[in-house]
């Protein structure tokens, strides 16, 4: 067992067995987690094995069976297939997962996020109150660029907080939120925004290895001003300078449902010759990340290397295969929280980041009632991470 397992005191009573309920498009990643927990606490059963409190705490596995069968008409309902009275439910929801397909009166539809979410509370309807405690971590919040109004428009993401909550949702785990504001509409029930900052910083020292993490030699930026607070925490931690874009856009025209990017302007010192850490919430197409990278090459920077949580890929990799064999780009690391085409794994600069240990980590911690505070504040492990690759021991 790693260090981390021996120093968290797992030794309160949990709140209710465990039960893991990975939606479809969830499943890889739910098994992994899974497989932690089963291997943690197969180590771990010795000690509660004679109490009454803890029976059940060590088994085979944790995930629950369910199914989602779909009508000729594209209707659905959500079957629990076991039970989950007094259980502490975790849901796990990737909505991005569009290799997904169901049949609509005979055509092939592929799953929207809107059809994800509408499985989720499915699922969560089928619990039918009987669990002591539901907990759903959507690692990609769902709706969650919808995160303010501008304008007479929906508020998506607060509705769909609000409906989870209605429905018996206790707690809210999210990654890397778009707006983590968006709490606010839920500001009596229990909501985390995770960062994998540890993750990515991991994922790049363990590829790369002749990098010098001085300010003098490397900087972290972020592609625009929502980013800051992402690209500060991640400058400090590695003691590094930042610098920022922000985007001059055309505010007379709207294209495509935005405005459109006149410029990407750039705030900050000199990035001649160093190493830069792009670092932003999505790649969704793309163009805002690789726009960035072109404007620190226009600029004399080294490589350069793009972090980004959700690696959506929205238009295809053709861009960042050019962007790569142009020389614009090193490494592309994001993490394996929403669905990696097979084609991406394949490339040969794509690193990708696993979350399955961290999730397992929460997943067990909370299922005790324990603080995650440790859990979502990383810099001492990312400090201990930077001297071990320093000191030539990674």
């Amino acid at each position: 067992m790693g260090r981390r397992e021996d120093m968290r005191n797992l030794e309160t009573i949990p709140v209710g067995a465990l039960g893991i309920i990975p939606l479809k498009g969830c499943q890889s990643l739910g098994d992994k987690v899974n497989q932690y927990l089963v291997d943690w606490r197969t180590e771990r059963e010795s000690t509660h094995k004679d109490s009454l409190a803890f029976s059940g705490y060590q088994r085979d596995s944790y995930i629950l069976q369910t199914k989602v069968p779909r009508f000729g008409s594209g209707e659905a309902k959500g079957e629990i297939l076991e039970s989950v009275r007094g259980h502490d439910l975790y849901f796990l929801v990737d909505v991005c997962n569009y290799s997904l397909t169901y049949s609509l009166s005979g055509y092939e539809n592929h799953m929207s996020p809107d059809d994800h979410y509408q499985d989720l509370k499915r699922l969560i309807a089928a619990v039918g109150g009987k669990a002591r405690r539901i907990t759903v971590i959507m690692p990609f919040l769902y709706e969650s660029r919808q995160h303010k109004r501008s304008s007479r428009e929906s508020l998506d993401c607060a509705i769909a907080l609000q409906e989870l909550v209605r429905m018996g949702v206790d707690n809210i785990i999210t990654f890397d939120a778009h707006d983590p504001r968006v709490q606010n509409a839920i500001p009596l029930h229990g909501f985390e925004t995770v960062q994998p900052a540890y993750q990515f910083i991991k994922g790049l020292l363990a590829n790369v290895k002749d990098l010098q993490i001085d300010s003098d030699h490397m900087m972290i930026i972020s592609p625009d001003e929502g980013g800051m607070a992402r690209a500060i925490y991640t400058a400090n931690v590695l003691g590094l300078d930042m610098g920022m874009f922000y985007k001059r856009r055309d505010y007379t025209r709207i294209v495509n449902g935005r405005n459109p990017i006149v410029a990407h302007e750039f705030l900050g010192t000199s990035v001649e010759g160093k190493d830069m850490i792009i670092i932003d919430d999505m790649i969704s197409s793309g163009e805002s990340m690789l726009e960035v990278a072109y404007e620190l090459k226009k600029r004399k920077a080294r490589r350069i290397f793009a972090f980004a949580t959700f690696g959506l890929f929205t238009n295809g990799l053709e861009k960042f295969d050019k962007a790569y064999e142009d020389g614009y780009i090193d490494k592309v690391l994001t993490t394996n929280l929403v669905y990696q085409t097979p084609e991406l794994l394949e490339r040969p600069y794509y690193i990708g980041c696993d979350l399955s240990k961290y999730i397992a980590y929460i997943i067990d911690t909370l299922n005790h009632d324990t603080s995650i505070s440790d859990l979502l504040n990383p810099s001492d492990r990312i400090q201990n991470l930077v001297n071990r690759y320093k000191s030539g021991d990674m």
